[in-house]
This record gives structure tokens, C-alpha cells and sequence, in this order.
């Protein structure tokens, strides 16, 4: 009546699988940990820190592409934007531009997210730039996040995931260019 094997081999299959997942699912949160000291590194100025983290996170990003079934892209999205904001916010401090998405090897839907969560970060370093009185960052950082929605605003985007992260830019933007006027006006 019920082939008893088949069932054994099905939670043989289930198992393994749960098993992979669980793996995937924690390198993700690895990679969004390491994405987060980056990212914190770049803020306190700590660039050659966050150079240690950048060479780890690449390989940690790597590794689970390379491991990552189809069945998880949902974890893979997660860690290659994080990954991308991070690897994008220590370049555009510490040389000016940001890598694109060839070079970072993601999907260009998770670069794109990583790009709109990017927007933020440049954002706060902006605000503290200019809090701190370094108002050519502030006033750099907020030309990198024009030119940025100058782009994004390119894209026919969807109500979806990426539409809400791009209209993030917007409002980031806005902040930013009352934080311009305010420097203008000094």
C-alpha cells in the first residue's frame, strides 16, 4: 500500500535540505553581521578596519553564492544588498566611487536594494559630517545621493520592494538638501 523506502528517502531528502537551509540562513546572518562592522568602521573613520572586514565579507559573500540553491534566494537577496551597501559606503569614503555590480558579482535586483539602503548610511554620514563642521563631505555626500536618484529615477520600478526603497532616496535626499541650505546659509 505505501512503498515505505520512498518515504525514507523523501525525509532523507527533507532533512538534508533543512540541514542546507539552516547553513544558508547562517552565513547570511554572518554576512549581515560583517556588513553592519563595516559599515559602523567607515562611520568612526576606522577605514583600515573596515578594509579587514570588506576582504572578509567578499569571501563570506562568495562562499554562499556558491552554495546557495535557488529554493534561498530569499537569504542570498538579503546578504548580497547588505553586502553591497557595505562594500559601496567604505569605497564611496575612501575613494570616491562605488563599485558596480559586475565587480561585486550580485544580482542586479539585489545591487539596485543595496544601492537604495546605501542612500541612508550616506545620508547620516552627511548629517554628521556637517554637525562636525566637514561641510565638503557633507556637501560630497549629498551630490553622491542626487546622482543616485538621478539614476534610480530611470528605472519604470514596480509597487514592490525595490519602488519602496527607492522612494527612501527621495526623502533621504530632501533631508540632505535642507542640510545644504543650512550650510549655504552659514
Amino acid at each position: 500500500m505505501i512503498d515505505r523506502k520512498e518515504f525514507a528517502r523523501m525525509r532523507k531528502g527533507l532533512e538534508k535540505a533543512d540541514s542546507l537551509y539552516e547553513a544558508v540562513f547562517s552565513q547570511s546572518r554572518g554576512i549581515v553581521r560583517l556588513s553592519k562592522k563595516v559599515i559602523y568602521s567607515v562611520h568612526r573613520g576606522e577605514l583600515g578596519k573596515a578594509a579587514g572586514y570588506v576582504n572578509k565579507i567578499t569571501q563570506e559573500v562568495a562562499k554562499l553564492r556558491k552554495n546557495c540553491p535557488p529554493e534561498f534566494l530569499p537569504q542570498l537577496k538579503i546578504a548580497e544588498q547588505e553586502f553591497v551597501e557595505a562594500v559601496c559606503f567604505y569605497n564611496l569614503l575612501r575613494n570616491g566611487t562605488i563599485p558596480g555590480v559586475n565587480t561585486l558579482k550580485v544580482m542586479p535586483t539585489h545591487y539596485l536594494l543595496g544601492l537604495c539602503d546605501l542612500s541612508g548610511e550616506v545620508a547620516r554620514k552627511a548629517i554628521n559630517a556637517a554637525i562636525e563642521g566637514d561641510d565638503s563631505t557633507a556637501l560630497k555626500m549629498r551630490k553622491f545621493v542626487e546622482l543616485l536618484y538621478d539614476e534610480m529615477m530611470q528605472f519604470e520600478l514596480r509597487n514592490g520592494e525595490l519602488r519602496k526603497k527607492f522612494d527612501g532616496i527621495k526623502y533621504d535626499l530632501k533631508r540632505l538638501e535642507d542640510v545644504a541650505l543650512h550650510i549655504k546659509r552659514k
